[in-house]
């Protein structure tokens, strides 16, 4: 069996996306009598981290293919370029191959479609992994105008590509009405996000480096962008902190230039660039606090964060300004972690100080979400379908 895995981030690229098709593609190629075709693109996630990949390589049952994109940053009209050049460069490496199934995974829907047209071209099935509602999330990050234009359009690529799926995986169950009331027929999964091998075992008594024992370290590492929403919130919230906390926010994105311009002048606040896994670790291990927020947007609601899983792994507190399901499911499954709704620095403060600043045991949550199970019965299930 041939599987044509599509995916717009792959290892070494640093974000969930790469993370989760890495631990999917090192679950398929366990199968015999498989062998994976994987079709991503150069490590382009950050403008501001580069790593060295390999246009091609092989290892065993899996090839690895990447596209090179143009240089951009995360604007709109950049992301549109790269996704176009990802489209067509996908499309002619995959022309005259043969495959027993197609497997996408996306965010932003367009990777989606790229798996919808190339399956219905081969006639082929196709399985989709869906890490956000793209449609509905547009209405809330880009302007009235802008949506007029585009929704009508994108609704359309959602029904074809939706529509087109024999098996559509949900990462977050936030999802669910939007699905089952537009796609009902389609088969459905939940293998969520879960945790990577390098958050296991973590040593559980670091101590942070602090220049001072009263200062504690809360630590944000991710996306800095228009979602995360963390200029709305961290300004007046380092500002209430004072010299209680300081805050190390790691990463980049479109927003962050608002978020430095918000933060200058406070001595509490430091920004630094993107950094390696094992880096994360160490900046996590050092932290007393871990710190997540997604902006006040309705079609927040829904999603499920990766990064919970990698926070609650190291046993460190987590306070975490998100609403609907994400909220939910912290709050059920996540032990000293508390939560706060986003925006609100008032209520992120009082959140805070409930914190119990020490380690906690969370081994049942990491034997329940340790990413290469997850992987390896969604694995199963792909093999299945083809």
């Amino acid at each position: 069996m041939r599987i044509l895995v599509l995916s717009f981030y792959f290892k070494p690229d640093l974000c969930a996306g790469s993370f989760r098709t890495t631990a999917l593609v090192e679950q398929l190629k366990q199968h015999s009598g498989v062998e994976v075709d994987v079709v991503t693109t150069m490590p382009n996630r950050y403008a501001s981290f580069s790593a060295g990949a390999k246009t091609e390589e092989k290892n065993g049952n899996v090839r690895i293919r990447r596209i090179e994109l143009p240089s951009h940053e995360s604007g709109m009209l950049d992301q549109i370029k790269s996704f176009k050049t990802f489209y067509q460069h996908a499309q002619a490496l995959v022309k005259h191959e043969d495959y027993d199934i197609v497997f996408a995974t996306s965010s932003r829907l367009f990777t989606a479609f790229l798996g919808a047209r190339v399956a219905k071209k081969k006639k082929i099935p196709l399985y989709l992994d869906i890490r956000d509602i793209f449609v509905d999330t547009i209405k809330d990050v880009l302007s009235p105008k802008a949506v007029m234009v585009l929704k009508p359009v994108l609704s359309a690529i959602e029904k074809y590509t939706f529509s087109s799926a024999n098996h559509i995986n949900l990462v977050s169950k936030g999802f669910a009405g939007y699905f089952n009331e537009r796609y009902a027929k389609v088969n459905y999964s939940w293998f969520t996000n879960g945790i990577d091998g390098e958050f296991l075992e973590l040593p559980k008594n670091i101590s942070n480096e602090s220049d001072s024992e009263d200062t504690k370290r809360l630590v944000y590492a991710g996306n800095i962008g228009e979602g995360q929403g963390l200029h709305t919130i961290l300004p007046e919230l380092a500002g209430l902190a004072n010299k209680g906390y300081s805050f190390r926010i790691i990463g980049d994105g479109g927003r962050k230039k608002q978020l430095v311009d918000g933060t200058t002048g406070k001595a509490n606040m430091e920004l630094l660039p993107p950094v390696n896994r094992q880096e994360l670790i160490e900046e996590y291990l050092n932290a007393d606090v871990l710190f997540l927020h997604l902006n006040d947007y309705p079609a927040f609601e829904k999603v499920l964060p990766s990064k919970i899983f990698e926070y609650a792994a190291t046993g460190k507190p987590i306070l975490a300004g998100v609403s609907g399901y994400a909220a939910e499911f912290i709050k059920s499954e996540v032990s000293n972690a508390e939560v706060f709704y986003p925006g609100d620095h008032k209520g992120a403060m009082e959140a805070l100080t409930k914190l119990k600043l020490e380690h906690t045991d969370r081994e049942a949550f990491i034997a329940k979400y340790t990413r290469s199970n997850i992987m390896k019965d969604m694995s199963n299930s792909i093999v299945e379908l083809g």
